[in-house]
């Protein structure tokens, strides 16, 4: 509960700490540590697209280490089974030879999950994540257990190489509050990443928070205000990527098959609260809405085929609707 103006200038001053500290291992990707920690700071879960090498798998591992997390990573192939990540029950015998059943907990059991390509895996793997993701439990036999909390999925996948792979079906791309976009470095952020790798000095993040302080942000964020005025805002923003929406535009109404469900106006508002308090601010703007509206909706509006032939992406529907909203007022 925020009760002082020194209790928020302590939070701020532990996210600005959690960002040197990756910083000081990740170069460059700025926007896309932003999203990130907007989204373990939220409590949900986050889908990271880019080409392999971007660093990436690096970029999880150093959060986690920032933040004192148990990290683990699960390599998805087509062949990894439903037990191989939620864990199984395994026969105990005794010293008289009795036997009884253990369940022996699976990779899935830690606070920071790495999903490192998510969607080499079948239809059947992938599905073992819904559980975990929503209720934060894995049932296996008759026996309901617990995750760890604070309990974060970071899941990455390959843009280009669609061979072998298995897309994400559209309720499982729900569960995943955030879907970031990892961009290629710039010319000076090669050499800097080059000049870091190829030496004996290794830069290390250091501890910068624990579990118990992020919940205790989490729950700070969850008392930021919304206006009246911006929640309709954001529910227009929502409704305008609906093609059948009078207010939808023109490039929506051609290029949109669906436009985003309930979790997306849910994930807006929850990470605009943080987008906030990470400003210092104890109200969402509609700045906010705007800027965490492509990460929150990218991957929950569908084109059709007219807009998949035509190249269009989500981004640029989204884009769209903002422009428009801003032009209607």
């Amino acid at each position: 509960m925020i009760e002082t103006k020194e209790q928020l200038g302590e939070w701020a001053a532990t996210i600005r700490s959690v960002k040197e500290q990756i910083e000081r291992v990740i170069v460059g990707q700025q926007e896309a540590v932003e999203q990130m920690l907007w989204c373990i700071f939220t409590g949900g879960h986050a889908l990271l697209e880019g080409i392999p090498g971007l660093g990436k798998t690096m970029l999880v591992r150093t959060i986690a280490d920032t933040l004192d997390l148990r990290f683990s990573r699960i390599q998805f192939t087509p062949d990894l089974m439903p037990t191989d990540i939620t864990g199984t029950n395994i026969i105990q015998f005794g010293v008289k030879g009795e036997t009884s059943y253990r369940f022996q907990a699976g990779p899935l059991f830690g606070n920071l999950v790495l999903a490192d390509e998510i969607n080499r895996a079948t239809p059947k793997t992938q599905s073992a994540l819904l559980e975990a993701m929503q209720e934060r439990t894995v049932t296996v036999g008759s026996e309901t257990h617990v995750l760890p909390a604070p309990f974060f999925v970071l899941a990455t996948q390959n843009p280009l190489e669609n061979e072998g792979t298995y897309p994400l079906p559209e309720a499982q791309l729900d569960r995943f509050l955030l879907k970031i976009h990892v961009t290629y470095p710039t010319r000076d952020e090669l050499k800097t990443i080059v000049q870091r790798t190829t030496s004996n000095e290794q830069p290390v993040a250091n501890k910068a928070a624990d579990g118990s302080k992020l919940e205790e942000i989490q729950k700070g964020i969850k008392e930021v205000l919304v206006a009246e005025d911006v929640l309709d805002y954001a529910v227009k923003l929502l409704l305008m990527t609906h093609p059948h929406e009078p207010e939808a535009t023109d490039k929506v109404r051609r290029y949109v098959r669906f436009g985003s469900g309930p979790r997306g106006i849910q994930a807006i508002i929850s990470v605009a609260k943080t987008r906030a308090l990470f400003s210092g601010r104890l109200h969402v703007s509609r700045n906010d809405i705007q800027q965490v509206a492509l990460p929150a909706l990218r991957h929950r509006i569908f084109l059709n085929f007219e807009g998949q032939a035509s190249d269009v992406t989500t981004d640029d529907i989204i884009r769209d609707v903002i422009s428009a909203s801003e032009a209607k007022g």
